[in-house]
Order: structure tokens, then C-alpha cells, then sequence
């Protein structure tokens, strides 16, 4: 016959190294952090480069990407160029992520969100 066993413990102690080890858990959690960069139809080529070495960086700390064309004005009636841009951006950046978000239209802005591949 086997008697019950029960173990007496302090309670504060239990709740104290409970909560350590919560916040241990949560300081290895690695968090995703949506970047954003704008641009416009009519960015120049130095621009571009400078911007798309950018998001390529943020995608390799391990953020998200999301690339934003906005348009001023009359820009509006430009798609065409903002389709352009998109397709440069999708061919640059599909080396080193995949994307999230296909390009769509958002009132008067083109959006697209890449992520880790």
C-alpha cells in the first residue's frame, strides 16, 4: 500500500520562477515588423536602387516589406508607370523574399508587402 504524497511549497517561490521563466520565453521571441517605403511614379533610378538595397536589408534582419506608390495630382492618371515600378520591384526583390501581398490599388495608392522567403 502506497501512502498519498503531497509536497509543501511556497507559493510566492512558485509564482516568482513562473514569471521568470514567462519573461525568458518572451525576450527569445523574435517579432515581425512591417517596414514601409513610399515612393512615387516618377522616382529616379538612384532613388530606386538606394530604396530597394534598403528593403533587401530589413528582409535579411528578418522584417516585412511593403512598398507604397503614391500618387499626387494628375500622377493619377499615370498606372501605367506605377505597373512599371511594380513589376522592377517584384523582379529586384523576389531574390531574396516572396511576396505576401500582390500589387492592388488603394484609393490613390499602389501597395505590394513582401516577406522572408
Amino acid at each position: 500500500m502506497k501512502p498519498p504524497v503531497c509536497k509543501i511549497l511556497d507559493f510566492g517561490k512558485y509564482k516568482y520562477e513562473a514569471q521568470k521563466k514567462a519573461s525568458v520565453a518572451k525576450k527569445k521571441q523574435k517579432e515581425t515588423v512591417l517596414k514601409e517605403i513610399k515612393m512615387r511614379p516618377g522616382t529616379d533610378v538612384h532613388d530606386y536602387n538606394f530604396k530597394v538595397k534598403a528593403a533587401q536589408k530589413f528582409i535579411k534582419l528578418g522584417d516585412k516589406v511593403k512598398f507604397t506608390i503614391r500618387f499626387k495630382g494628375r500622377e493619377f492618371q499615370n498606372h501605367d508607370q506605377a505597373k512599371e515600378l511594380m513589376g522592377r520591384i517584384k523582379e529586384d526583390m523576389l531574390s531574396v523574399s516572396k511576396i505576401e501581398q500582390e500589387p492592388k490599388l488603394e484609393g490613390r495608392q499602389y501597395s505590394m508587402i513582401f516577406t522572408i522567403n
